[in-house]
């Protein structure tokens, strides 16, 4: 009913709301839409006065106003009726509505208005109407509360939803909690059982020890003892009778005064009962509902109770009539009775009865007032449980949100971090992709600019270490003029070529890489290490820096352990302390109390001479807030990471604390540092801010130093920042001193002489601490731990909320732990921040962190711990004892030293040394006008120098007494001269060879730089020079345009001239033109890029390059030669400073190396600071060249290229005078310094041994003076040998002390000559060899130039020749080309195209346009061999689907719709030649093949037939398209389209091969398999929908059919499942039944026909041989259900009807009740599906398919056969014996 009121309100009458059947109370409960109804029946004139509210003013205005026109219209309508459907009372407005809709029929009927039915009613109804609707509003006002009340209700209503969701929580988290409690209780009993039954265990093994220690005393007699036992039970048994007894009565006692007390007390408790019923349900009656029924209750109760008050009325005044006679019969008894006895008798028996009654009325009330204290305590005690309950569920709940939102805030941080990280990791990968991609572009561009070369490995070097240190590989900045401002790419590019100059300077230094020794120089070994001098500077620098180590070693050290412990928040650390300080002797320091501490010494005015005593056993005094507040301020500034302003260094942490702290004053320096520590810290956490770390530090430094100094401590948590560390190690350790020491003594140190003692590796400096725990625990772990303790807390607080006995202790742990609840995220963050930064700083320099995990049993974790501490105390004390142990091994070893004193060598000795020296001298000695005696390889001809490096230590060792010969200076024998020297000496020479050192690497650097860079700028030089040489041959020719006019005037020749021999003649002549025209083209072309060539050639760039380039190795002569000249000044100066001699004032001006002077232009000698050599450019007719000039070359002589050969001999002739130049110089320098030592010494020789004269002295003399100098030599030694006994006695004055000492001072001054000189010749051999190798490295740079920009120009003269060529061979093309079509006579359609050196004809453009080709007709089927075309079978189609739409049609309705078909009259279009030969027994012996066991023939399956040939599909092939066609059905309809159709594609497709004929007027192949695909979608869809849709399932049942039945309907079962379904073994039987049925169906007159199916049985019989033989053993287990069982096998009646397309004409198919009958014998009874090997076992099943021939494809092709041969015959054979033969 619903629904057709709603179509008409919603449809009809339209009204302004939706109505649903769902909504239709709600939708009138406020009469709007009622009135709305009869507005639009013009009923309800007032409706503008209606309202939409759902208020209850609105609400009672609007059914005011609807009372009227409703009793006018007739429909019954009150109050009740009213408030039913306000209230919306199911079915109320319905009912009204279906009224209403009756009665506005009606009224539609009669046709009358409103007002002509309102004047129709009597005058008298009109008044009483408007009485009754002044009585119906007030009624209904009563009725209908007001809308406060409503929403008062509805807020009371929804609180106490609330207060009853409140209480059911409560119970529940009372339940929750009880059951916990019940737990606990039950597990607490099981550790008490158990502990009871150890200790019982334990006593019984103490009683079997104690027994079997006991000497055991017989028994007593046995009879004595049962006696005893029986009287023992016997008392027993009587005792509790008595017992028994005395408690019955005590009860039968009870029980009467019980029964007398609930007589007294039956009317209370009745009362009492009401009141208490009507307070539960006033307490539980809040509801509208139960408010309404509890009325209704009552009104019923009180109609009940007045009647029963009538009726009981009646009966009272009965019984009290009764009563009243039964009464006066009772008191005359009574009184008859009285009388008897006397006065005194009724007299007692009345004041017994009082005192009863007294007595009784006592009981009861105390019995009374007992209940009423019991009820009230029981009350009370429920009240309290219950409200313990509520809290109790209440603090669960908010805690378990609590516990969630932690845990959801903590993953959302752990997805933060581990976001950060996966970006910062993604950003790594991806920078390092970048620089892969860079190089290898790098790489290709490299080969782009070379033309493919390979790559030198000094560039690739270059780039790989770019690469591995991160720096970009392309410039991102230029450095050439510099940055106005420092950006990050500029930086970037100051950093790479930095880095690229280091390598090459080291490269440069070790002779390596591209410095290598080259192949001439590769005999020769590369000079040593000069250990004098690197003994000099090592002595220098040892002196300027003098050693602090000395008053650190001489502290003993300490045994004390020094550690901390760290982990997160709640991971056992002060628990683990706690109990490591219970086995071990140490003092935990907790940054926390040492802050209170320190606040507290503040507080108590600590002063620094007395320091009173802290106070620690008070809990409750006034700094627990105090202490609060700084525990929580110092764990924030722990656990969060420091920002930017709170990394302050240790002196902007002194100055704020200073700043911030206390002012100082008198009072304040008297207090101890600990005080004043503390009242800066109490400062700063007064005004809310954390503590900083320096002041931290600070207090916990001084608590370090106030303990003893064995005295072991281990820190709590702290540090907890990389800060925080730092200036924990500065201040216990003075670390940052000690590197900053370290660091400034290793940048000191030379780098271009070693010493013979290298220089000791600094020992990593000792860390404040010895051992550092980490108790690692999870996030998870942690966040776990701290909500144990909030419900330890909670569990707490809730048993013992109603004790009130909660100290001040448990409020303050209760606030701590809500702080620690509140910042444990923010702990567990600024931990996992901090503690990479920390784990590197405990691990790198010495590991002393250890792991630990802490999510263990804590009594594990405990001893674990206790065990490492164990290890580092045996660790510590063995390191101690042995450093004692090396302190007095060296003790010792320096007392047993002596003083370093040199003795005075023997006359022979002495005599062998200046032997020695002077034949040394005479060899580096030069003479006059000549070079010195130095190979000019820079070997020295007096031997090698010593080539094996010093290990260290080589000075404190004597030679050995068997030595051969004297030790060599700088050899490990040789023992240094290490005289005092002036203390100002080191302050200058220091420096100065620091300077030294810098400008020479710099200078180095620089010059190297420029090499680099130059080598870059040839490279793109030289791919510019080739690329703009390649353009400039490419530049346009103009030549296509003389030929497309030559093309264009050659079309252009009339048609009838083609001929004629003139014409022809003057075309050829035209060509001839052409092609000399085009010719001087070309020759133009080659005079132009061969200037251009000669042009670049002629360049002043290579020149340039090459000046450049040899300054630059000129500029690496002079380094070097700066070096020397320095090294040798510093040298000179140390010695004469050791000899105590004043350094000399060096006037000579440095040796300047000549540069390249790259203009003509003419500068005097006085403007420059350097010499520049003219470079002196040969003429190509003055130049002769020689065979390694022939080698660059490279073949026949050029002569653009000989100026560049001739230059290059001219800049090698420049390159070695330079190199000799520097060579002598050096020497020459070496040579005066000996010369002035060898005058220093003459003029030291007193005048009376003024014949000893040095060897040296006649170094400037003549040549005739130097031959004589050899005999003069062996004169004075041997007058030297002869007078040195005179010596010895000729002063008797000098003592032997004094002769000894002038003899170790002669000595002395020999031994540092020679010292002197061989560290001279060491660094002369060293800077010879650097200058050869500069020298060769500077002929092989310019080789390779020169060779590089010789090849760029032979590649020029290349392509210039090879194009040329190419332009005349394109020519020549052409010329061949316009001589075949002139003598052809045909025009050139396609343009022809020279461009360059290419020429072709470009078939994609036309001078004038093609023929229109003729259009091709349309493909057209032809018929072939009977087989229907496309258009027949539509045809056919059409006509069959207008008779038969369902596809089922009647066999003689078939036989004579074809027989009308192939007469002449109707068929002539509809079927093929061969099949007009059919006659009307033919037709029916289609039909009979089409028919089965039915009169119905499938018009579909007979077009499918007539279609063939198609290709006849496998079963495979037919899941395959199943399972496409499900794939497009995406909404599994069964159904699709056409489009899906075609995109999802049969097994066979159209015929691609088809050929395409040559004659453009021939058709196109007939593509017949195209056209079936389509036909077959037309024949088997349903057309009657839009658009037509296809069951594939079914369509591909057609398909299924096959010759063989069986198989066929074994495919048609694996289409229905969906996969394939194997054959089952037939039985013999059965195969002998179809082998009689074969044998009879052939016709004996086609032996043809029966040979094909002869061979068809026998490959079908094969082919099923294999499949049977193929059947694995799980084969079948899929499911088939009854109903794709019956679409497989379908039928008509039971009887005639075995056709599975005619299913829907029947009612039920006919094998439905025998396949149910099969699958309830097969176990399905509720007809579920079942598995196919399974249904294939039932005989019915295998019967039935055995005689199924629906699915066997009929022979029509014999029947149209045989007709053709009865046509060829001469048809003597009637069709009545053909039909008698086939029947």
């Amino acid at each position: 009913m619903s629904e057709i009121l709603c179509h008409w309100l919603n449809r009809d009458l339209k009204v302004s709301r939706t109505v649903s059947p769902k909504s239709f109370a709600k939708a009138f409960s406020n009469g709007y839409l009622i009135g709305e109804v009869l507005y639009k029946f013009e009923l309800q004139s007032d409706f503008s006065e209606f309202s939409e509210s759902r208020g209850s003013t609105a609400k009672l205005n609007n059914f005011s106003r609807l009372e009227p026109t409703l009793h006018l219209l007739g429909v019954q309508f009150d109050q009740n009726v009213a408030q039913s459907i306000i209230t919306e009372k199911p079915g109320a407005a319905t009912k009204l509505l279906y009224q209403l809709y009756i009665a506005l029929q009606k009224k539609k009927k009669t046709g009358l208005t409103g007002l002509e039915i309102q004047t129709m009613q009597p005058q008298t109804n009109i008044r009483l109407q408007e009485l009754r609707s002044e009585a119906f509003r007030e009624r209904l006002k009563n009725l209908i509360p007001r809308q406060t009340d409503f929403n008062l209700m509805r807020v009371t209503c929804r609180f106490q939803e609330k207060c009853k969701q409140m209480k059911e929580d409560l119970a529940r988290m009372n339940i929750e909690k009880f059951e916990k409690f019940q737990k606990l209780e039950e597990e607490q009993r099981h550790f008490n059982i158990e502990k009871q039954r150890l200790n019982r265990r334990r006593q019984n093994e103490i009683m079997a020890k104690i027994q079997a220690a006991i000497i055991q005393i017989p028994k007593p007699e046995s009879n004595r003892t049962l006696k005893a036992l029986e009287a023992q039970k016997l008392m027993k048994k009587k005792k509790e009778a008595e017992d028994v007894a005395n408690e019955i009565k005590k009860f039968e006692a009870l029980i009467k005064k019980d029964l007398q007390a609930k007589e007294s007390a039956s009317k209370t408790s009745l009362e009492t009962t009401d009141q208490t019923t009507t307070d539960l349900l006033n307490t539980y009656s809040d509801d509208d509902y139960i408010k309404k029924i509890q009325k209704r209750l009552e009104e019923d109760a009180f109609a009940r109770e007045q009647r029963e008050k009538r009726r009981r009325r009646l009966l009272m005044d009965q019984l009290i009539a009764h009563e009243a006679q039964e009464e006066a019969y009772r008191e005359e008894q009574l009184i008859h009775r009285l009388m008897r006895q006397s006065q005194q008798e009724r007299r007692i028996a009345v004041q017994l009865m009082h005192v009863r009654h007294e007595k009784e009325v006592l009981w009861q009330n105390r019995i009374f007032r007992e209940k009423q204290y019991e009820e009230r305590r029981l009350k009370d005690f429920q009240d309290a449980l219950d409200r313990e309950a509520a809290l109790a569920k209440q603090a669960k709940i908010d805690f378990a949100e609590q516990t969630f939102r932690e845990k959801e805030m903590h993953e959302r941080m752990a997805a933060e971090r581990a976001q950060a990280r996966f970006e910062k990791h993604y950003g790594i990968c991806a920078e390092i992709l970048d620089q892969i991609l860079d190089l290898c572009t790098k790489v290709a561009d490299y080969r782009l600019l070379t033309n493919n070369n390979l790559i030198p490995h000094k560039i690739m070097h270059d780039w790989k270490e770019l690469f591995f240190s991160g720096k970009p590989i392309y410039e991102q900045a230029s450095l050439k003029h510099g940055a106005a401002e420092a950006t990050g790419e500029y930086l970037i590019e100051l950093e790479k070529r930095n880095l690229l100059d280091r390598n090459d300077y080291e490269d440069y230094k070790n002779m390596v890489g591209e410095w290598a020794l080259p192949e001439d120089m590769a005999n020769s070994s590369p000079p040593s290490n000069n250990y004098i001098l690197g003994h000099v500077l090592q002595r220098l620098i040892e002196k300027s820096i003098p050693s602090q180590d000395a008053a650190a070693e001489t502290e003993l050290p300490s045994y004390a352990v020094k550690g901390c412990l760290l982990g997160k928040t709640l991971s056992g650390k002060t628990t683990v302390l706690k109990a490591l300080q219970e086995d071990f002797s140490i003092q935990v320091l907790s940054i926390d109390t040492l802050v209170l501490e320190a606040i507290r010494a503040f507080h108590d005015n600590e002063q620094a001479s007395g320091i009173k005593p802290v106070r620690k056993e008070h809990k409750g005094d006034p700094l627990s807030g105090v202490k609060e507040i700084s525990r929580r301020q110092v764990q924030d500034s722990l656990s969060v990471p420091p920002a930017s302003g709170t990394e302050i260094t240790l002196k902007e942490g002194v100055r704020s604390s200073e700043a911030e702290g206390v002012k100082p004053s008198d009072s304040f320096l008297s207090l101890t540092v600990r005080a004043q520590l503390g009242a800066k810290s109490e400062q700063l956490l007064k005004k809310g801010r954390s503590i900083p770390d320096i002041l931290l530090v600070n207090i916990l430094v001084n608590a370090i130093k106030n303990m003893p100094v064995n005295q072991s401590w281990v820190l709590d948590g702290f540090p907890m920042t990389l800060n925080q560390a730092q200036l924990l190690e500065e201040a216990l350790t003075g670390y940052k001193k000690k590197c900053k020491e370290a660091k400034k003594k290793k940048a000191q140190m030379p780098t271009l002489a070693l010493g013979p003692t290298p220089s000791k590796e600094a020992t990593p400096l000792p860390s404040a601490f010895d051992f550092v725990i980490l108790l690692d625990i999870s996030d998870n772990t942690s966040l776990d731990r701290m909500n144990d303790i909030i419900a330890k807390e909670i569990s707490h607080e809730i048993s013992h909320e109603n004790t009130g006995h909660r100290g001040a202790s448990t409020s303050h742990d209760k606030s701590a732990d809500r702080n620690l609840r509140d910042q444990i995220h923010h702990r567990i963050v600024g931990f996992s921040d901090n503690w990479s930064l920390l784990e590197e700083w405990f691990t790198e320099p010495q590991n002393i962190l250890t792991r630990v995990n802490a999510e263990i049993d804590e009594g594990a974790l405990c001893q674990k711990v206790k065990e490492i501490f164990s290890t580092e105390i045996v660790n510590k004390k063995v390191k101690v004892e042995k450093k004692l142990e090396e302190k007095e091994t060296d003790k010792k070893a320096a007392s047993a030293e002596a003083p370093p004193t040199t003795s005075p060598l023997s006359p022979e000795a002495e005599k062998d040394k200046e032997s020695h020296l002077h034949r040394e001298m005479s060899k580096i000695s030069p003479g006059k006008g000549r070079t010195s005696s130095v190979s000019p390889k820079g070997k020295p001809q007096g031997g090698k120098a010593p080539a094996k490096k010093s290990p260290g230590g080589s000075a404190d060792t004597s030679p050995t007494p068997t030595a051969p010969g004297p030790p060599k200076p700088g050899s490990e024998e040789w023992i240094y001269v290490n005289e005092p020297i002036p203390e100002e000496l080191p302050s200058f020479l220091v420096p100065y060879w620091e300077l030294i050192e810098k400008s020479y690497i710099n200078h180095i650097k620089t010059v190297l730089r420029y090499l680099r860079e130059s080598q870059h700028t040839m490279l793109s030089y030289l791919y510019e020079t080739r690329t703009s040489f390649k353009e400039f041959l490419r530049r346009p020719d103009h030549k296509q345009d003389f030929v497309s006019q030559w093309q264009t005037d050659f079309n252009s020749v009339p048609e009838d001239l083609w001929e004629d021999e003139e014409t022809k003649a003057e075309l050829h002549q035209r060509v001839n033109d052409l092609r000399d025209r085009l010719w001087d083209i070309c020759d133009a072309r080659k005079e132009e890029a061969e200037q251009e060539r000669l042009d670049i050639i002629n360049e002043s760039w290579l020149q340039d390059s090459v000046g450049i380039t040899m300054n630059h190795f000129f500029s690496l002569m002079q380094a070097e030669v700066n070096r020397f000249q320095d090294t040798k000044r510093l040298l000179q100066d140390y010695y004469r400073a050791m000899e105590s001699k004043i350094p000399l004032e060096d006037n000579k001006k440095f040796t300047r190396v000549p540069l390249i002077q790259l203009d003509s232009k003419d500068i005097s000698e006085n403007q420059l600071r350097i010499p520049l050599v003219p470079r002196i450019s040969t003429s190509p007719e003055n130049v002769t060249i020689k065979p390694k000039v022939k080698a660059l070359l490279k073949g026949k002589i050029d002569p653009s290229l000989e100026g560049l050969e001739a230059n290059f001999e001219v800049d090698e002739k420049i390159v070695i005078d330079t190199w000799q130049q520097a060579s002598v110089a050096i020497s020459h320098m070496v040579a005066a310094e000996i010369h002035q030592r060898h005058i220093e010494e003459e003029k030291e020789t007193p005048p009376v041994d003024s014949k000893e004269k040095s060897p040296q002295s006649g170094t400037n003399k003549k040549a005739k003076k130097e031959k004589e100098a050899p005999k003069k030599k062996k004169a004075e030694k041997k007058g030297k040998g002869k007078s040195s006994p005179v010596a010895e006695v000729s002063p008797i004055t000098i003592s032997p002390e004094e002769l000894a000492e002038i003899e170790r001072k002669n000595e002395l001054k020999l031994k540092i000559k020679e010292e002197h000189l061989a560290a001279l010749h060491l660094e002369e051999v060293a800077t010879q060899f650097r200058l050869e190798l500069i020298k060769t490295k500077a002929l092989a740079v310019l080789e390779e130039l020169v060779t590089k920009v010789v090849d760029v120009y032979k590649f020029m003269e290349k392509w210039l020749g090879q194009r040329y060529l190419n332009e005349m061979a394109s020519i020549e093309k052409l010329t061949e080309v316009a001589r075949y079509y002139i003598e052809t006579a045909t025009k050139i359609q396609n343009e022809i195209y020279l461009g360059q050196e290419e020429f072709y004809i470009n078939g994609d453009i036309k001078v004038f346009p093609d023929a229109i080709p003729p259009t091709r007709p349309p493909p057209i089927e032809k018929e072939e061999n009977g087989t229907l075309t496309i258009e027949q079978l539509d045809n056919l189609r059409d006509q069959f689907l207008d008779m038969a739409p369902k596809g089922i049609i009647g066999n003689k309705a078939f036989t004579d719709i074809l027989f009308d078909l192939v007469t002449l009259n109707f068929g002539t279009n509809n079927f093929p030649s061969s099949w007009m030969h059919l006659t009307q027994p033919d037709l029916q012996e289609i039909t009979s093949l089409l028919t089965v066991n039915s009169e119905f023939v499938d018009w579909r399956k007979f077009l499918m037939v007539t279609a063939m040939p198609w290709p006849m599909p496998l079963e495979e092939e037919l899941l395959e398209t199943l399972q496409r066609f499900k794939y497009m059905d995406e909404a599994q309809t069964g159904t699709i389209t056409f489009e899906q159709y075609k995109q999802a594609g049969l097994w066979f497709t159209g015929d691609e091969d088809a050929k395409v004929p040559d004659n453009p007027l021939d058709p196109l192949p007939f593509n017949r398999q195209e056209h079936l695909i389509e036909f077959f979608f037309r024949l088997f869809a349903d057309s009657e929908k839009d658009p037509p849709l296809l069951d594939y399932t079914q369509m591909l049942l057609y398909f299924a059919c096959h010759p063989d039945p069986m198989e066929g309907v074994y495919r048609a079962l694996s289409v229905a499942v969906g996969t394939h379904i194997f054959r089952q073994i037939e039985t013999p039987m059965l195969t002998a039944e179809k082998t009689s049925i074969s044998t009879v169906s052939p016709n004996e007159e086609f032996p043809e026909a029966e040979e094909n199916v002869t061979r068809e049985e026998r490959e079908l019989k094969e082919e099923k041989d294999e499949k049977e033989e193929e059947i694995p053993e799980n084969a079948n287990t899929e499911k088939i259900s009854l109903e794709t069982l019956l679409k497989v096998f379908g039928g008509g009646n039971e009887v005639l009807d075995a056709n599975r397309f005619a299913s829907y004409l029947k009612i039920e198919n006919i094998y439905a009740e025998n396949f149910v009958k099969t699958f309830q014998d097969l176990g399905a009874k509720n007809l579920e599906p079942i598995e196919v090997n399974i249904l294939l076992k039932h005989p019915y099943v295998q019967d039935l398919i055995a005689n199924y021939v629906d699915y066997k494809i009929p022979e029509i092709k014999i029947i149209l056969q045989r007709s053709e041969h009865a046509q060829g015959s001469d048809g003597e054979r009637s069709p009545s014996r053909l039909t008698e033969e086939k029947k």
